[in-house]
């Protein structure tokens, strides 16, 4: 194979010195004559190298890209010259150039140009570490006279040959040329697959890696001495686009520049500003005339297209062009929205039921029966007057479409559901690995950050400053402990802060409550309720919003500032803090309606306050259910569509105006450029950069507590999340093929410590809806009045039941109403909702013998609630296997099939040594047959003959 030039390294003693001069520098001078690393000349690129997807020569494939800014000085310039015109000098007086800082002299007359420190150390880092790279094997191109004035590009291709290696060392695992049949469903099974094969044909993506596939080929981790095993017909396409990126990316993270005062990699470089991005290509066009078919094209059409919203994803084609990360993403994404569906339906059927018995409930009847006359307290001190609970009809009858005896079936339908979608991901997860060859997978333990690298370094000279000395360091407990205080401090901080904002809204709606109590006019007296609690509710979005972003940012921080070894455990450390301090800021509002508000009000004449002057809010009449499912629904619905779909579609196409602006004003100043092809690297590079998967998971985290946590409550919450889902596959998928620079694809087999946190979430919801259930619903005193209390058997009397009575003479100086004539009459008791003794009782408005019974009732349904849910949960995953039946078959066979593989092949070698030896044996025979004198006088045939089989 053809052996480049490589850029030449500086000698030992020039490595590590601080630049101070600039004329040193550039009298050190590198090897430019026919290195790989090429300047490009050609303004006008030529088709054959298809504008920026091959080097010049338009065979080499560009399998990565790193840029950087660069600035025209005119040192930069007179080193060109140099460097071009003065090739040989520089070679052969390198070694002869005084060091930096020494202090070279100027020639007589020779003005010093000016000097950019800063720049040209980026330069001589770059210089390096393409050096570097040139001699780990890689093929280097750079091109600067790009459509993008000051930014230059230098592409990368990997030979065959290091291909081969790196895949050795990733243990790739890489079809081999033995194929074999897929066990395949008999009888029954048979038809009933061939019949939902021909009624979904129709929403399949027509891409060819979605067909059903009844043979496969045998996989084996690539090795160079086993390359006849393998099928190397096509050497171009053995290795696909997405495994020469991420074979390029492995070396590009362990190669290092060392003549800073650390070693830097790549992430080092890239923070540093050295260089200002690194990506490998995307295929090609997905839009436009003559546009040749390509992969990215094809995901375009299929998949990320809202026109094909009905279809099935093409995920193996994600994972070939993204890798196996993204495609767990989709794959996770696309079971969890089919899921929904079943659970969209029994809510929807929950819902019709509550709207078809709500005229038939007796308890709403009692309290829209103006007849009933039942007088209530007042909502406020002085400024509120008493009223009528038939004004609370309205209320009353929406509450019975969510707390009704079809929403207790449906959270153990839930609670159900959530264990299923958790066992029928595992199952399809290792159907994908099994597609995949992901099989035997092991994550071995990732490069070191160069974060935790530098901090390491820093603790190590600062031990050598102390005369001591020391193995290889790491970072302990120790040195970590002021960071774990920080985390541990801010994020209690930001606990508080959420806690406190939720306070404030409490102090709106008692002082708006109050305030509107004040009105004049009917209509505003009466819709103060409806008022305050929507006003209330759009204000803790908004800042839920806002605290999502922040809070983002601040997660990130502490994560940084701990230092974390690898990129695994920043991302799971990020991950836990993010997820901890979102869930707390969406679902602390929620919380509080659940489980707190009402609960510690007081009684007429003896009410808690707030800062000796606010009235702890109550409930309504009918409970604090609907309260609860309006502050469920407006959150959900509007962080889905604010925050996940106006902001990822609104932020990206904003950035992208602004970017186009820019060019724009730079193509004017240029008209040279303007005219130019762009080339495939500079349209990348215009994209926004993959920022990881962490906001994606978060937001369908985030969702799948709204559908399992309070689902209670809410029961059409599956649905709007199934919709929501639905435009959100297609969203993502146009924002990852159009929208952003093509990631590095990332092996793994399952989805991370994601799983953890959705069992965490699914154990979490039955615990809660037996709460809202028991505490929040009506659903328990209802049982217990219709068991204990009721005369004939049915509902009738339930509400007078629930309501206690008080003496209005009983009210606190300065307490009671400024007009007790409000409603025409003179009140001398009026009713509240508790269980408490009444005024002409002995013990009067102390807490009866019903509250403890129904309390009593309460916790009993919680502890039946939750442990028969968390049995029938456990016994769902108990029974579901793991792995399908068909996939264990199918990965012994191919165990059993490798292992014929290699003793058909040592079989054929032992046969083949004894062949050898036999005609080792007959030649030696024929050999010693000859008389002497021929032996003698033929010495060279002898010798020929035994040497026979070592030829072969």
């Amino acid at each position: 194979m053809r052996v480049n030039k490589k850029y030449s390294c500086l000698p030992a003693e020039e490595k590590g010195i601080h630049i101070i001069n600039i004329r040193a520098i550039e009298d050190i001078g590198y090897d430019q004559h026919e290195s790989t690393l090429l300047n490009s000349l050609s303004k006008n690129p030529d088709a054959d190298c298809k504008y920026g997807l091959y080097f010049r020569d338009g065979k080499r494939k560009v399998d990565y890209i790193l840029v950087y800014h660069y600035k025209k000085s005119s040192s930069s310039r007179t080193l060109t010259k140099r460097v071009q015109h003065n090739d040989s000098s520089a070679r052969s007086t390198k070694q002869e150039q005084p060091l930096p800082g020494k202090g070279v002299q100027l020639e007589m007359g020779e003005s010093e140009p000016p000097v950019d420190y800063h720049e040209d150390d980026k330069r001589f880092r770059r210089e390096e570490y393409e050096g570097n790279l040139v001699e780990a094997g890689l093929e280097l191109e750079r091109d600067e006279d790009t459509k993008i004035h000051g930014i230059g590009f230098v592409k990368i291709h990997a030979p065959w040959n290091v291909l081969c290696r790196e895949a050795e060392f990733l243990k790739l695992k890489m079809p081999t040329k033995k194929m074999y049949q897929i066990n395949q469903t008999h009888g029954l099974l048979k038809k009933i697959n061939s019949v939902i094969q021909k009624i979904t044909e129709p929403i399949q993506p027509k891409v060819a890696e979605h067909k059903p596939q009844t043979v496969k080929r045998l996989s084996y981790p690539f090795s160079r001495e086993k390359q006849h095993l393998f099928d190397l017909s096509d050497r171009d396409s053995f290795f696909d686009s997405k495994t020469r990126s991420t074979i390029v990316y492995e070396i590009l993270k362990r190669t290092t520049c060392t003549k800073a005062k650390y070693s830097m990699g790549i992430t080092s470089l890239l923070a540093n500003g050295v260089y200002s991005a690194a990506y490998p290509l995307h295929d090609g066009d997905y839009e436009g005339e003559n546009v040749e078919p390509n992969d990215r094209k094809l995901l375009c059409e299929e998949w990320a297209s809202y026109g094909v919203f009905y279809k099935y994803q093409p995920i193996d084609l994600v994972r070939k062009y993204f890798g196996e990360k993204i495609g767990l993403y989709f794959a996770w994404l696309g079971v969890y929205t089919q899921m929904l569906i079943p659970a969209s339906i029994v809510g929807i059927i929950v819902f019709l039921y509550g709207c078809a018995t709500v005229d038939e409930n007796i308890p709403s009847m009692e309290m829209c029966d103006e007849r009933n006359n039942i007088t209530m307290c007042p909502l406020c001190d002085r400024t509120c007057s008493y009223w009528k609970m038939s004004s609370a009809c309205a209320t009353a009858r929406a509450s019975h479409l969510f707390d009704n005896p079809a929403t207790v079936f449906f959270s153990v339908f839930m609670a159900l559901w959530a264990a299923t979608f958790m066992e029928h991901w595992k199952r399809k997860q290792m159907r994908l690995n099994y597609r995949w060859d992901l099989t035997g997978f092991e994550e071995e333990e990732d490069h070191p950050r160069a974060e935790y690298e530098a901090k390491v370094l820093e603790k190590s000279l600062r031990k050598e400053h102390k005369h001591k000395e020391t193995d290889k360091e790491k970072l302990t407990w120790k040195d970590r402990f002021p960071a774990y205080f920080t985390n541990f401090v801010g994020i209690l901080f930001m606990v508080g802060l959420t806690f406190a904002i939720v306070f404030g809204v409490i102090i709106y709606r008692i002082s708006t409550a109050a305030a509107l109590a004040i009105s004049s006019t009917p209509s505003g007296r009466s819709s103060v309720r409806v008022t305050v609690t929507a006003t209330a509710v759009i204000i803790n979005l908004v800042v839920i919003i806002i605290l999502d972003e922040v809070y983002g940012c601040i997660a990130r921080w502490l994560t940084q500032i701990e230092v974390p070894k690898t990129d695994k455990n920043f991302e799971e450390r990020l991950i836990f803090k993010a997820f901890l301090l979102k869930f707390v800021n969406a679902y602390t509002p929620i919380f509080y309606v659940a489980f707190f508000k009402g609960r510690f009000v007081g009684r007429p004449g003896d009410y808690v306050y707030i800062f000796h002057s606010f009235r702890m809010e109550e409930c309504a009449p009918g409970g604090c259910l609907m309260e609860l499912c309006i502050q469920l629904s407006i959150i959900m619905l509007g962080k889905q569509l604010i925050q996940n779909n106006l902001f990822e579609i609104g932020i990206p196409k904003m950035k992208k105006f602004i970017r186009y602006m820019k060019l724009k004003r730079r193509r004017s100043l240029d008209h040279e450029e303007h005219m130019k092809k762009k080339q495939r690297y500079e349209m990348d590079y215009n994209l926004e950069p993959f920022a990881g998967l962490t906001p994606e998971y978060m937001e369908m985290i985030i969702q799948f507590g709204f559908v399992t946590l309070f689902v209670a409550s809410f029961p059409l919450a599956p649905l709007f999340a199934l919709l929501n889902n639905i435009i959100e596959i297609r969203l993502d998928a146009k924002k990852f093929v159009t929208e952003l620079r093509r990631p590095v694809a990332v092996r793994a087999k399952d989805i991370g410590i994601w799983y953890n946190i959705l069992r965490g979430i699914g154990k979490l919801a039955v615990i809660i809806n037996a709460f809202v259930i028991s505490f929040t619903s009506d659903f328990i005193p209802r049982l217990v009045y219709l068991y204990m209390y009721s005369e004939n058997g049915t509902m009738h009397g339930f509400v007078n039941h629930t309501l206690s009575s008080f003496n209005v003479s009983d009210f606190q100086a300065g307490t009671a109403p400024n007009d007790p004539m409000d409603l025409g009459y003179e009140v001398q008791i009026c009713r509240y909702k508790d269980y408490r003794e009444p005024p002409w009782s002995e013990n009067k408005y102390d807490i009866s013998k019903d509250f403890w019974a129904v309390l009593a009732a309460r916790l009993a349904f919680v502890i039946v609630f939750q442990n028969l849910v968390m049995f029938m949960s456990d016994f769902v995953d108990w029974i579901i296997p793991d792995i399908p039946k068909d996939i264990s078959q199918q990965i012994h066979k191919e165990k059993v099939l490798m292992v014929e593989v290699f003793m058909r092949e040592e079989q054929g070698k032992l046969h083949m040594r004894e062949t050898w030896k036999d005609k080792d044996k007959k030649k030696g025979e024929n050999c010693n047959n000859h008389s002497p004198r021929l032996s003698r006088s033929h010495s060279g045939s002898l010798s020929s003959c035994h040497s026979y089989p070592l030829d072969v």
